[in-house]
């Protein structure tokens, strides 16, 4: 049997090592050459765009709206426990009333004002609706509007989310005028169990309302900022709409169970 010796051992390692990398470097180079195609470059930008960014991946869900799922369940369990506390303590203070006499509930939500509320809660429920036109257009790629402002079926996602965020700002100002004037009359969430449970509970949703007006704000100004509308930015505006979809219908639920049922 021949033996090499060590150095001749070596000699042929470099050798296959070296025939490996002249085969390899050149299917890296294509690879890259076809990377760079695939990318687009907006006027006046340095790097292309990667295709991953302009395009929703074919092999697996995007994994921002799984997490935006997973995140507003928890915000479900959040309100959840509060309509329970709100439920136990209106169902504590009705046991305690003496028959005859009003309960807890019925005597103080009678300074409520259900006329400005339900009108309050149609601006928050059409501010669905215009998100929802603002989620079809940015998934048809169309951020911005194609005619004149009067023109509202050519409107793109900015006019739709502007819309939205100033609707959802006119709930806001109803809600905070609806505090000014229950504070003046002295309803403060330190007057009364019921008041706690009403400010706690509505002021906690007002809190969720103010963020989704960020996060309009925030997406509106990416597309601004941004030099081409990307895959990235259409899914923004998707999961923007979930949270703010889930507000609505809290708010439905609360306005139900605080204004209605009484």
């Amino acid at each position: 049997m021949c033996h090499l010796n060590p150095f001749s051992q070596l000699r042929i390692t470099l050798e296959q090592r070296n025939s490996m990398t002249n085969d390899t470097f050149p299917a890296i180079i294509e690879a890259v050459a076809t990377s760079a195609q695939t990318s687009q470059r907006p006027t006046g930008a340095i790097h292309p765009i990667a295709p991953t960014r302009l395009n929703a991946p074919t092999s697996r869900p995007d994994a921002l709206p799984m997490g935006v799922w997973v995140w507003l369940a928890s915000e479900l369990m959040f309100f959840a426990a509060l309509f329970a506390a709100y439920f136990m303590i209106r169902q504590t203070t009705s046991d305690m009333a003496t028959a005859g006499q009003q309960t807890l509930w019925q005597s103080e939500s009678s300074h409520l004002t259900v006329g400005a509320a339900a009108f309050n809660t149609l601006i928050l429920v059409l501010s669905s609706v215009t998100c929802q036109m603002g989620v079809h257009a940015a998934e048809h790629g169309q951020v911005k509007r194609t005619k004149g402002l009067g023109a509202i079926t050519s409107w793109g996602m900015r006019e739709w989310y502007t819309l939205t965020f100033i609707m959802g700002a006119v709930f806001i100002a109803g809600q905070l005028a609806e505090y000014i004037t229950l504070i003046g009359e002295g309803h403060t969430i330190s007057s009364s169990v019921y008041f706690s449970a009403f400010f706690i509970a509505t002021g906690f949703h007002g809190l969720h309302v103010t963020g989704g007006l960020v996060l309009f704000l925030f997406t509106l100004a990416r597309t601004y900022m941004a030099r081409r509308f990307t895959h990235e930015q259409a899914v923004t505006a998707m999961v923007v709409s979930y949270y703010w979809h889930f507000v609505d219908v809290v708010w439905i639920i609360l306005f139900s169970v605080i204004y209605i049922v009484r």
